[in-house]
C-alpha cells in the first residue's frame, strides 16, 4: 500500500510540474490595434516550451497560419479557420512565424520566440512582401532586444 501511494505521489508531481510551469499567452486578431491596421496584438511573444498561444478572433475576417521557413525543424505547418479561436502549443525551441492569410501583405504577422531558437538564421532569411517586410523588421528588433 505504501509503495503504491509513493508511486502515485511521484507520478502526480511529475505530471503537474510540467503543466504548472506552462503559461498561456493571448494574441488578439484585430482590424486596428496599437501598431496600426490589420495586426496581431501583441505581435511578438516570448514563450517557453509547453506554453500555449491562444489566438483570439477579436475582429472578424482573420485566421492564423504558419509561414513557410519560419518553424523549427519537426514542427508541422498549421492553418486555422477564419473567425475561430486557435490554440498553438509551442513544444520545441525555435522561432515561429505566423500570418493572417488574407492580410499578410498588409503586415498582419507575429513572431513567437521559444527557448533558445536554433532556426534563427533560417527564419530571418525568409523574404516577405508588402508591409509584412517592415513589420517583421520591427518584431525581429524586439526579439533581439529580448535576448
Amino acid at each position: 500500500m505504501l509503495k503504491k501511494l509513493f508511486t502515485a505521489t511521484i507520478l502526480a508531481a511529475a505530471l503537474t510540474t510540467g503543466w504548472a510551469n506552462a503559461a498561456e499567452h493571448e494574441v488578439k486578431m484585430l482590424n486596428k490595434g496599437e501598431k496600426g491596421g490589420m495586426v496581431f496584438q501583441p505581435d511578438f511573444v516570448k514563450a517557453a516550451p509547453g506554453d500555449t498561444i491562444k489566438f483570439l478572433p477579436t475582429d472578424k475576417g482573420h485566421n492564423v497560419e504558419s509561414i513557410k521557413g519560419m518553424l523549427p525543424d519537426g514542427i508541422d505547418k498549421f492553418k486555422s479557420k477564419f473567425n475561430k479561436e486557435y490554440t498553438l502549443t509551442v513544444e520545441k525551441d525555435g522561432l515561429y512565424g505566423v500570418k493572417c492569410s488574407p492580410h499578410y501583405g498588409m503586415g498582419m504577422i507575429a513572431l513567437i520566440a521559444v527557448g533558445t531558437p536554433e532556426n534563427e538564421d533560417e527564419a530571418k532569411a525568409v523574404k516577405h512582401r508588402g508591409n509584412a517586410k517592415k513589420r517583421f523588421a520591427d518584431v525581429f528588433s524586439e526579439y533581439e532586444a529580448s535576448k
